[in-house]
């Protein structure tokens, strides 16, 4: 978190979205990150809209346990 990340609050803004990703992912990279670390970082910067989009995410795809990865 010391990259300092952009919190992304979801709504109809596919270009904000697209460069949320491009930077997230940069960040990914000089970390070193593992598939399954993307998700839980990249998760703890969603809040308003895309927090509740992730929580339905869950529920939706999550079931049983499955760990639903970055590139997913």
């Amino acid at each position: 978190m010391s990259h300092k990340p952009t919190l992304f609050t979801g709504g109809y803004n596919p270009e904000g979205a697209i460069k949320w990703i491009d930077e997230v992912e940069i960040i990914f990279e000089a970390m070193g990150c593992s598939e399954e670390n993307k998700t839980t970082l990249g998760v703890h910067v969603l809040r308003e809209e895309a927090n509740v989009w992730w929580k339905n995410v869950k529920l939706r795809i999550g079931v049983e346990g499955v760990a639903i990865l970055w590139e997913v």
